[in-house]
């Protein structure tokens, strides 16, 4: 996959809850509306698979199932946190998108461990299995209906490897997304430094006759 800064931003899949705002003001970025980000769409069917696989899958009273559906949860909701928070602080986007980012690898330690205690195999990620759902995951609009035939029929090894296929592709677009935020912040600044460049720029206008 092509890293040009453009594969995690500006993939709509039609639903819309509220537009992005977007302000002319030096000190304010345009407010990122986290639906159109790959890496939280990815993230939502992370979401929307677990959810499933762990209420059909893990037995009542398993404390796996309260923690693999809150790991999943957990970064959907930080990456759509830092989106929203992205308009006031760089920092707090990155420290939410970072956690967001690690909530996943909890979550595929999980599924790793899921698949070695069964003594299941976890498929090779050059394996027809794994580069058929690479492919799947390229289609648009991406949603959980692409992998809702999978749920209903394939046994829970199968899903568990969906899956662990699902949180790598989303580890990737979220490494991409770091990636820009960090060189962002690195050219811009944090709300304080900005306001100070409009301050000046201000200060240094020439006076209107």
């Amino acid at each position: 996959m092509k890293d040009d800064g453009k594969n995690w931003k500006n993939a709509r899949d039609g639903r819309h809850d509220s537009p992005a705002s977007h302000s002319a003001h030096p000190i304010f970025p345009p407010r990122g509306d986290y639906q159109t980000l790959l890496s939280y769409q990815k993230a939502e069917v992370v979401y929307d698979l677990t959810f499933r696989f762990a209420h059909k899958y893990l037995g009542k009273g398993d404390r796996t199932v309260d923690q693999m559906i809150q790991s999943a949860r957990s970064s959907k909701q930080n990456i759509l946190e830092g989106s929203k928070a992205a308009l006031t602080s760089k920092e707090t986007e990155i420290k939410l998108t970072n956690v967001g980012r690690a909530s996943l690898e909890e979550l595929l330690a999980d599924y790793r461990d899921y698949l070695r205690v069964r003594d299941h195999a976890i498929w090779d990620k050059d394996s027809k299995e794994a580069q058929f759902v690479r492919r799947l995951g390229r289609k648009t609009p991406y949603t959980y209906e692409l992998y809702r035939e999978f749920v209903e029929t394939r046994p829970p090894e199968v899903l568990a490897n969906i899956a662990i296929c699902r949180i790598h592709q989303a580890n990737y677009l979220i490494d991409q997304q770091l990636r820009h935020l960090e060189k962002d912040f690195l050219n811009q600044g944090g709300l304080r430094e900005r306001m100070f460049k409009a301050r000046l720029a201000h200060r240094n206008q020439p006076p209107k006759p």
